[in-house]
């Protein structure tokens, strides 16, 4: 009995290997930088939901005798906009609008080009170069102009900026899904999951997205801060957000008339663009670091 309690004590404390996505998390968790970024965002966006619990000024209102109030101005920390109202409050809940149609249209896309391009991916011939074909006529435009041309076509409005966004991105996320669909179809576990009978919609829906949505999902993240900018343009040219909504973008747009008067003041609409841009965009290396196996 003591031989066989000494062979087997030491299997018994052997650990178990942690699965994938934990492995993910953890080295994700590891990295400062990334951990940062996601505490900025999840701040401005938990702001930006419980705005209207959080004690501050009317968005709205507005006085002609406290326009353009500098920073640090008592009751106005961040000072007053061109119409007399609360610069925070303003950004804060333009945070609302600003996130809505940067995430928005890029989890929609996600979704429309991960299927286009599974699909595509998987089925091969005929349907590929369909799908694929359709959608490179978009990427004969930049995606900026071709924002501007959908926008100007469906009118203003945060509605048509989604949609137009939306198009804008389904190609290059559709071509990423496709590209690599082809690489993992012609994998061997593809081929036994074939040979056992299942069928193209089983195998896309339970192989095949298993493994091409992690690589799908990080170029898309990397899209949430372009999103955010193309977003913002729309609206800085009247084809987003109509006034007086609060937008960071619709905001930059009022404000460049005081530019001279409140630098300042005119500057932090778009320091608000560039902080939540830049944090998307490490916040997605560090995503893709962190899935990298091979590291």
């Amino acid at each position: 009995m003591a031989i066989a309690t000494e062979a087997f004590t030491p299997l018994a404390r052997i650990e178990k290997p942690r699965g994938y996505w934990r492995t993910v998390g953890g080295r994700l968790v590891r990295d400062r930088l990334s951990m940062t970024c996601a505490a900025v965002l999840a701040l401005i966006l938990l702001a930006a939901l419980f705005a209207p619990w959080l004690g501050l000024a009317d968005p709205y209102q507005g006085s002609m005798i406290r326009r353009l109030r500098p920073i640090g101005t008592e009751g106005h920390i961040l000072g007053t906009d061109e119409l007399g109202r609360d610069m925070l409050s303003r950004l804060i809940y333009g945070g609302r609008l600003s996130l809505l149609i940067g995430l928005l249209p890029v989890f929609n896309a996600f979704v429309i080009g991960t299927l286009l391009g599974v699909i595509a991916g998987y089925a091969g011939g005929l349907p590929n170069s369909a799908i694929m074909r359709t959608i490179d006529v978009f990427y004969a435009f930049p995606s900026v102009l071709l924002a501007i041309a959908i926008s100007g076509a469906l009118g203003a409005g945060i509605l048509n900026s989604i949609v137009s966004l939306t198009i804008v991105f389904i190609p290059p996320i559709a071509r990423v899904a496709e590209s690599v669909t082809t690489s993992v179809r012609s994998l061997d576990f593809i081929d036994a999951a074939r040979a056992s009978g299942a069928n193209a919609l089983t195998i896309m829906r339970v192989h095949v997205l298993g493994n091409v949505l992690g690589p799908i999902f990080i170029y898309a993240t990397s899209l949430v801060s372009v999103s955010m900018i193309l977003a913002a343009g729309l609206s800085f040219l009247g084809l987003g957000t109509r006034p007086p909504e609060a937008e960071w973008g619709l905001m930059l747009n009022t404000l460049r008339t005081a530019i001279y008067a409140q630098p300042l003041i005119a500057a932090l609409p778009g320091v608000m663009i560039f902080a939540v841009s830049i944090c998307f965009n490490m916040l997605s290396d560090g995503l893709r670091s962190a899935m990298d196996i091979r590291s």
